[in-house]
């Protein structure tokens, strides 16, 4: 099969379109001191113009009230979106929203659907994803947070760590085990816990992308359930597939960040360009550096080689699903985080004491990208599937197989006869 990321001229004129109006209506956003439920007021006339252009909620299919675009679409979305973190709720496809409909979608019965992914797709109400545990470290099946089941309900009891706005949401996703004794893969399972029930506990935590927890888009919190009960129809999908519906759901999503790391990266190679053409140093302005011109060319080609890359990760879950494109996912996974990451040091660098200041957005740009080596997994953990793959497909030799020698001796075997009437080589 041969890599086809074309989009027809009408998807490409929507890009267009969205390119104008990030820059023009979200970027100023940035510089307002909102909180979370004013920021959620003053967008929503930017959402209906979303919605006139038809590319509301564009994650999920028509009969679910999205735009029905595939994963290359999405991921050139997503590049645009990247350059703004208030530009994904915008277009109804924020974290950890986008993720925990379309699991609803995957998984859901009608009355789940009805519930809670159609008021998630109306940005009416918003939601949590409940799975990190401190202590197990990047090992989801030592998960300990369990749900017993009581008659008609679940009867939860655990504590889950840096949920994503847990305390602004009105629903968790809940990964949690269900079947103790079961193979380890098949332990888990997911419930939608409404945050209005009586026994959960929530402490907000700062992070490194924002101290005080007082993010106007994400917070995190420790999280505790205490003896929380939800009725039995809560169980999102089939008891003991809480492992298998994760992979859904995370094989996409991570095409979405890391294309949005590819918006990251071009924002702030944009800035490192213009401060080099504007600043002159020693005689000259930067742009005529050797060192500068060395961190023009390596960034470009970076960030070029990560976006081809996630773009064909995002062609192969079009072609053959994400459970077969497990390996260009987890490759995006980890080449994409230290290319953002290196991409904004140097941005940084060339603005000097303005880039770490907060009049320019490149320091928060630059906390954020930290985290990216984390959430979804650990880099670490990508690399070693990777590896383990590929080195499944090699055969152990006593010799190896490249050996000049012993490929000599194979090949005089196998021509000698023509050898021997050329008189090329003796082969006695």
């Amino acid at each position: 099969m041969s890599w086809d990321f074309s989009t027809e001229p009408e998807f490409e004129r929507k890009l267009e379109w969205m390119r104008g109006f990030v820059k023009e209506e979200i970027y100023p956003l940035e510089t307002l001191p909102l909180d979370y439920k004013q920021f959620r007021q003053i967008i929503k006339p930017l959402q209906d113009q979303v919605r006139e252009q038809g590319l509301w909620a564009a994650h999920l299919g028509p009969e679910l009230g999205g735009q029905g675009y595939g994963q290359v679409k999405l991921g050139l979305m997503h590049e645009i979106l990247g350059a703004s973190e208030l530009a994904p709720p915008v277009f109804g496809v924020q974290a950890p929203d986008t993720g925990n409909s379309e699991l609803i979608a995957i998984g859901g019965t009608e009355e789940q659907k009805r519930k809670w992914m159609k008021p998630l797709l109306a940005n009416e109400i918003w939601s949590a994803y409940s799975m990190t545990e401190q202590g197990t470290g990047s090992d989801p099946t030592q998960f300990t947070t369990s749900a017993v089941l009581d008659g008609d309900e679940w009867v939860v009891n655990g504590t889950k760590y840096c949920v994503g706005n847990a305390e602004r949401s009105d629903i968790h996703i809940l990964m949690c085990v269900t079947d103790p004794d079961a193979e380890r893969h098949r332990r888990a399972s997911m419930l939608i816990i409404p945050t209005d029930v009586p026994g959960i506990e929530m402490r907000e935590i700062g992070l490194m992308s924002d101290p005080e927890g007082k993010g106007m888009l994400h917070t995190h919190s420790e999280v505790r359930y205490t003896d929380v009960r939800v009725p039995k129809a809560n169980l999102l999908g089939e008891r003991g597939k809480g492992f298998e519906l994760a992979q859904k759901r995370l094989g996409p999503g991570r095409i979405h960040h890391c294309m949005r790391w590819v918006g990251v990266s071009r924002r702030a190679f944009d800035m490192l360009c213009e401060r080099a053409v504007s600043k002159s140093v020693h005689g000259g302005p930067l742009s005529e550096k050797q060192m500068i011109q060395a961190w023009v060319a390596e960034s470009i080609a970076a960030i070029e080689s990560m976006r081809l890359l996630t773009l064909h990760a995002a062609w192969k879950i079009d072609q053959v699903g994400a459970t077969n494109a497990r390996q260009e996912i987890a490759m995006i996974k980890y080449h994409g985080a230290p290319v953002m990451h290196d991409v904004l040091d140097r941005a940084i660098q060339i603005h000097g004491a303005l880039g770490f200041s907060g009049d320019m957005p490149l320091e928060h740009m630059y906390r954020w990208a930290r985290a990216s080596r984390l959430y979804d997994g650990p880099d670490e953990v990508h690399k070693v599937g990777v590896a383990k793959r590929i080195l499944r497909t090699y055969t152990p030799q006593d010799v190896p197989s490249d050996h000049v020698p012993t490929r000599r001796a194979a090949a005089m075997q196998k021509y000698a006869d023509q050898l021997e009437a050329l008189g090329a080589l003796s082969v006695a």
